[in-house]
């Protein structure tokens, strides 16, 4: 059977059996695929710390021919983003990123730009305060790489808040952390991002509210 490598980062865990769990990895040559970690849930597993919430890390796993579940092979942690699960509000944006993904992309479809887009986040997570403006930032650049990019001459939003919509598309490295948005201004773009994923995605992804939590 043949073995490939990749690097990802966790989205989702869940128990498989009492002692095997699934793990679902976005990755930016494979795009998001899911593996099984035979008895990592065993306390002496070789799995063991190695496997949480938007861990970091390279693998290896041996493809099936009959479904989509590989079996996971190994594991080398890269970074854990610890300082995500010392903020409940840090671990909500996480989580919404996250959802957003897994609704709005494919399996196995390489995801690049996706990628280096969320491995940003992370970062941004562990070294900034929680705040609206990362979310909105999230929202408008996967949207750009979906190609859902909205068209701001006809957005209807106040001229303040479309400066701050092209700022937060140009934002690189959290530097949007620095804009200094009103309530009102909030709150706006709040309202019409969430309408413009209705309209493309048919939902929104799970958790949006508790993400924009912070601030409030």
């Amino acid at each position: 059977m043949k073995i490939e490598s990749a690097s990802g980062i966790i989205l989702r865990t869940r128990p498989l059996t009492e002692t095997s769990l699934i793990v679902h990895w976005l990755t930016p040559e494979l795009g998001r695929i899911a593996t099984v970690a035979k008895g990592a849930r065993r306390p002496k597993s070789p799995f063991a710390g190695k496997l949480d919430l938007f861990y970091a890390a390279d693998f290896s796993f041996s493809r099936s021919r009959r479904s989509d579940l590989h079996q996971l092979r190994e594991v080398k942690l890269r970074a854990t983003h610890g300082a995500i699960r010392t903020d409940i509000v840090k671990l909500q944006q996480a989580g919404y990123a996250a959802a957003f993904i897994e609704q709005a992309t494919e399996t196995q479809t390489p995801l690049l730009e996706i990628f280096e887009l969320i491995r940003s986040f992370l970062k941004l997570l562990c070294d900034q305060k929680p705040a609206p403006e990362n979310i909105f930032a999230l929202e408008l650049k996967m949207l750009t790489e979906l190609g859902l990019a909205p068209d701001l001459a006809e957005a209807r939003l106040t001229p303040g808040a479309k400066k701050i919509v092209q700022v937060l598309l140009k934002s690189d490295g959290g530097n949007h952390t620095r804009l200094q948005l009103s309530r009102a201004q909030r709150d706006e773009l709040r309202e019409w991002l969430q309408g413009f994923l209705v309209l493309h995605l048919g939902r929104l992804p799970r958790g949006r509210t508790a993400a924009l939590a912070a601030g409030d």
